[in-house]
């Protein structure tokens, strides 16, 4: 029986993974559909539809966009994570708990709230969207996921390594940059990497915050899919999953790598 119910647990572990991800794998096998028309059978295959996206100005011209914002959000958000870390753990800061508190808690709201409550304040300040805002809102939202990082690696950390290079007559600056940084690389490749893949997939937050005729690659699709069903669609969503899969990935597996080199 016990053989029977580990059998049972797995079955529909594998159902759940396949109703969850089985239209991810439609959207990627449509997109190399030879025909107009996304449907079964497939008629053949062909990247003709990876040509058109790459012919596509409003595509391509989004898609930059999305990856300098996802960029410029990557490196903002982890110099303030890695400096709130460092203050929030290696320092008495007074209300360190309700600091941290203040910095995770854009996770505990709900995205939709956090983005229209962003928007009535700059409505409030008298403020017009543009690109720059739009990033800040990216920020905000990004921040608690590299400081989350961050603190725990650097916790884990100890202490007695830094005093020992303090006590041999390093600086605290020569500290950070000599070992404390290269200990703390893995976390802080996994926070970038977090931040840039949560901004560039992000788009209730952008909707409220993007200023006119300013598109990331979420809004284009949302406003392609408003007119009409295009195969250049399912190239694009294809794409957007090999960023959005493809990079988690690589993460891991150079903070891996940083790992076995700091540990060796």
């Amino acid at each position: 029986m016990r053989g029977w119910g580990w059998h049972a647990i797995t079955l529909w572990t594998l159902l759940v993974y396949g109703f969850m991800f089985l239209p991810v794998g439609v959207v990627v096998l449509l997109s190399f559909n030879a025909s107009q028309f996304g449907s079964f059978p497939m008629t053949g295959l062909s990247g003709r539809w990876f040509v058109e996206l790459w012919n596509n100005d409003a595509i391509m011209r989004a898609f930059r966009t999305s990856l300098i914002l996802g960029l410029l959000t990557a490196v903002i958000s982890t110099t303030l994570g890695v400096l709130a870390s460092l203050a929030l753990v290696r320092y008495r800061v007074p209300g360190r708990n309700l600091i941290s508190t203040l910095l995770i808690a854009p996770i505990l709201v709900p995205e939709v709230v956090l983005a229209v409550a962003l928007l009535l304040f700059l409505n409030f300040l008298g403020l017009p969207k543009s690109f720059p805002l739009l990033l800040a809102g990216h920020v905000i939202f990004t921040l608690p996921f590299v400081v989350l990082v961050v603190q725990a690696r650097l916790v884990s950390i100890k202490r007695d390594v830094e005093e020992a290079a303090l006590s041999l007559g390093a600086s605290p600056v020569q500290t950070f940059f000599e070992v404390t940084l290269p200990l703390m690389m893995p976390a802080v490749a996994a926070g970038a990497l977090f931040a840039f893949t949560i901004s560039f997939d992000d788009i209730t937050g952008t909707l409220f915050w993007k200023p006119g005729g300013v598109e990331t690659v979420p809004t284009q699709i949302f406003s392609m899919l408003r007119n009409s069903i295009s195969p250049e669609i399912n190239a694009l969503g294809t794409v957007m999953i090999v960023f959005t899969v493809g990079l988690p990935l690589l993460g891991a597996a150079v903070a891996r790598r940083l790992a076995q080199r700091g540990g060796g």
